[in-house]
């Protein structure tokens, strides 16, 4: 935080200098402070604040599949070995973590630097009217609504954080601790969503831009992880039926937009043509040959394109994972059999799914059917073994393939968040309040769309998925429609950056990863040292170089 505010002060003195009237020379390349908070630089300041969305790097990715991934039962860390970029390693393994991992403090600096720059286009905002700038109160609502997520990233993967707003001075923001309750700290987040809402329109002229539909999202999406009440030490004490209730409200808002879900669960996954399709509610809008070195591509995701056509075979897909999409003989999962035997191309019946998020030897590498994935692409497969990671990867024939040496980017947009987790939010919060019979439909509606995805993958052997039928294919309870629903959420979002997320908000992931752990060992050896800590590992732990920052007035998390 504290280096946040030194860059605001250097800003703020820049500024200052540029009064004084030093041998009577106008500065040069120094801004005024008129020219800097007048209207005709609000555009510039609300689009500094967008950039921020691209502006990761591949060991401080916004996609977040080293912790939401890599340390679920969803991914393995990839790579050389153990020892490439060690601390997503330990992550892994949840052990050896350390509180001065260079990794971790980088993404808290990247997070609050973009919230320094929605609060610095805020407190500009302010102080302009309608009439100097007509689109005032909309540029407020996307600047609150990258405020919250932006907050939402560092509040699931740290847990407690700070949170200062465009109100706040510049020399209190060191003055800020992170102690408030969890619910008070989502509430704050909440509030962000519900400005944004409030003010947004619910369509945007330019692509990219956040929109009444989007917030109404991730208000749903904030209320959800709201409602599962988390004590000091993690553990999930209630599931707040008001929160719920919030839920319901805000995706009914979506469901009712002009948004719904691609005919082929591909289009979500594919450049060109296909982006902002009408299943993307907010997407970080990538490029090329925009007069920039590269481009603007996806730097926090270079890591994962396989060896065979790039570098460096990161973000790899796990058994377990592969497993998961095994169905039975009747086309529902195999929920309490799956992970028995390795699935099988040969053998085995699968959801559609898994040939658009897992690419596999022996065939078609992102739909191409004139590249065939092999396993002399995989750079340590003794270690990692031989899937590759293909949602966030492009065909390298495509022209937003970019060899940006030694990795290679894609200007192929990232979809943060969609249309169908609005649905399985909805169905969530339903299950949770004792209405099962409503979900049914909803969880269906996302089975059937990925039951009929297989245009693009005629190749994949043994496809076979059904739809719940209750009293034909199963019992629907709460109990049931509770596993379905989490099963749903697994295999629909795999590799996109939630798993690990959504353990800690159902209050399992000890259970789920120390069980992954146990059997998958057997597989990948470097998996025999890892053990979950209940109670600490469901965050890691706050940077230590920030908290010496502000002389230790944030509070470390429970168990660190």
């Amino acid at each position: 935080m504290k280096k946040i505010k030194y860059i605001a002060v250097l800003f703020a003195a820049t500024i200052m200098a540029s009064s004084c009237d030093f041998l009577n020379d106008e500065p040069q390349g120094i801004l005024s402070d008129e020219q800097v908070r007048g209207p005709a630089q609000v555009e510039g300041l609300v689009t500094a604040a967008y950039s921020s969305l691209g502006n990761d790097h591949y060991d401080k990715p916004f996609s977040l599949w080293p912790y939401g991934n890599v340390r679920s039962d969803d991914a393995y860390k990839g790579g050389n070995d153990e020892n490439d970029i060690s601390a997503f390693h330990f992550y892994e393994i949840a052990q050896n973590i350390k509180t001065d991992f260079g990794e971790a403090d980088g993404l808290w600096f990247y997070c609050y630097k973009a919230i320094s720059r929605t609060n610095t286009a805020l407190s500009v905002l302010k102080t302009v009217s309608t009439n100097d700038v007509p689109l005032r109160d909309i540029r407020m609502g996307e600047m609150y609504f990258l405020r919250g997520h932006f907050y939402f990233i560092l509040k699931t993967v740290f847990g407690r954080i700070p949170f200062v707003d465009e109100d706040l001075p510049i020399d209190e923001y060191d003055k800020v601790d992170n102690k408030l309750p969890n619910d008070e700290q989502w509430a704050w987040i909440v509030s962000d969503f519900q400005k944004a809402y409030d003010l947004l329109p619910d369509k945007q002229d330019q692509q990219g831009r956040a929109n009444k539909i989007a917030a109404a999202a991730y208000l749903a999406k904030a209320n959800l992880y709201k409602a599962y009440r988390q004590d000091d030490r993690n553990n999930v004490t209630e599931i707040n039926h008001t929160d719920l209730e919030e839920v319901l409200k805000y995706t009914d808002k979506v469901l009712n937009s002009g948004y719904g879900l691609e005919y082929d669960f591909a289009y979500n996954f594919l450049p060109g043509a296909y982006q902002n399709g009408k299943e993307s509610l907010f997407a970080v809008q990538y490029s090329i040959d925009d007069g920039t070195m590269f481009g603007r591509l996806n730097w926090g995701d270079v890591l994962s394109v396989p060896m065979g056509v790039g570098c460096c075979d990161f973000h790899k897909p796990s058994q377990n994972l592969v497993n998961a999409y095994k169905t039975d003989k009747t086309g529902l999962p195999m929920f309490d059999s799956f992970d028995n035997t390795n699935y099988d191309s040969n053998s085995n019946s699968a959801d559609p799914r898994l040939f658009h998020t897992v690419a596999m030897p022996g065939f078609p590498y992102k739909y191409n059917k004139d590249l065939i994935y092999e396993e002399g692409w995989n750079r340590n497969p003794t270690v990692y073994g031989y899937y590759a990671s293909l949602k966030e990867n492009v065909d390298p024939s495509c022209d937003c393939f970019v060899n940006v040496a030694p990795f290679y980017g894609n200007s192929k947009n990232r979809i943060i968040i969609r249309y169908a987790d609005a649905i399985l939010m909805r169905a969530e919060a339903l299950i949770e309040l004792g209405r099962p019979n409503e979900a049914l439909p909803l969880i269906n509606q996302i089975r059937e769309r990925a039951q009929r995805s297989t245009d693009m993958i005629d190749y994949a052997p043994k496809l076979s998925m059904s739809l719940y039928q209750p009293g034909v294919n199963c019992a629907w309870s709460t109990n049931f429609a509770r596993q379905a629903l989490r099963w749903e959420r697994r295999l629909e979002f795999a590799m996109e950056g939630s798993r690990f997320f959504d353990l800690v908000r159902w209050g399992i992931t000890d259970q789920v990863v120390n069980s992954f752990f146990k059997t998958e060992s057997s597989r990948r050896p470097f998996l025999k040292s890892g053990n979950f800590t209940k109670n600490k590992n469901e965050y890691i732990p706050i940077p230590q170089q920030q908290i010496n920052f502000v002389n230790g007035i944030y509070k470390q998390n429970y168990g660190w």
